[in-house]
């Protein structure tokens, strides 16, 4: 368990983080060690480790006794390593999980923010948290978010690149989070379910998100539980990797066939439309655009042969 400071509680029931960690030794030091900092009532933190070799667990056994770890011996992806967090903390009397990336700082008060939020909004069943960039430094990257499953079409994350502004600072329905940091109830996790480990790793929050709506809960953007995020880390950065690539094209056909189901010839449709999004983005790299064609190619063809779970190795990203 996480002792905090203690300060006057807001809402009753167990709030456990899951952080998942995968070759990212500095980046997890640094986000738990910005969990000892939380205001309010005790939260308790769970890592899965997805079969580190960079000594992982053990400078984080070393510098934080205080936390749960999971070792899950291989690389379930963000869905398998992160389900394995929240079993353990379901089993272990959770009524809220909040999914937070390892390379992200939550503020102090950002858990006292969500609970506020959940006391505030029954109704809700998730709450996706304000995150901003960690270069350049007080600019948003994720307010919320709309998502068209008809199209496959996300745009760019509200308030992206911004400051932040009224506009910004208002608690608003959205149609996904981003499970670099979002709340999800336990009745929410009852009826949706676990994350998608059939997905393995991108668009698997989209479909969290899309699920836990489709359950009748409310999503909401709780724009005061703030973090700050060196985006995709683990992956590449935020301009992309063929890994990103490769699974956020597979996977965006997968949930969008899986919530808006279209006539054959639609669904063809989309998925090539989707395909030439993604090929676009491919070709437009100035070098070394080679693997991330094939990434591109690789990822179409197993999503239009249902084809899903971790990449093959034949085709590494």
């Amino acid at each position: 368990m996480c002792r905090t400071r203690a300060s006057v509680p807001v809402v009753t029931g167990a709030w456990w983080i899951v952080v998942l960690n995968w070759n990212g030794r500095e980046d997890t030091l640094a986000c738990l060690a910005s969990l000892r900092d939380l205001e309010g009532e005790p939260v308790h933190v769970v890592v899965a480790d997805n079969g580190s070799t960079d000594g992982s667990v053990a400078a984080i056994r070393e510098a934080f006794p205080e936390v749960t770890l999971i070792e899950n011996g291989a690389n379930l992806g963000f869905s398998g390593g992160n389900n394995a967090g929240i079993r353990h903390a379901l089993e272990h009397g959770a009524d809220w999980i909040v999914l937070l990336n390892n390379d992200a700082t939550l503020n102090p008060d950002a858990i006292d923010a969500l609970r506020r939020a959940a006391a505030e909004r029954p109704d809700a069943g998730a709450f996706a948290g304000k995150l901003f960039f960690a270069e350049p430094p007080d600019l948003i990257w994720f307010a919320g978010q709309r998502f068209s499953p008809l199209l496959g079409y996300s745009g760019r994350p509200r308030g992206y690149r911004k400051p932040d502004g009224p506009q910004f600072r208002e608690r608003v329905p959205v149609d996904r989070a981003a499970g670099a940091l979002m709340a999800v109830s336990r009745p929410a996790l009852e009826r949706a379910g676990l994350l998608d480990e059939d997905l393995f790793a991108y668009v698997e929050d989209v479909d969290w998100s899309l699920r836990i709506r489709e359950a009748g809960f409310a999503l909401l953007l709780e724009p005061t539980a703030i973090a700050v995020h060196r985006v995709s880390g683990s992956t590449g950065g935020e301009r992309g990797s063929t890994y990103a690539m490769y699974y956020g094209l597979r996977n965006m056909i997968a949930v969008c066939d899986r919530h808006r189901p279209l006539p054959r010839p639609l669904a063809a449709l989309r998925r090539w439309e989707l395909w030439a999004v993604f090929m676009a983005q491919a070709l437009l790299l100035s070098e070394g655009r080679g693997p991330f064609v094939r990434a591109v190619r690789d990822g179409y063809r197993d999503a239009r042969a249902g084809r899903y779970g971790e990449r093959p190795s034949s085709s590494p990203a």
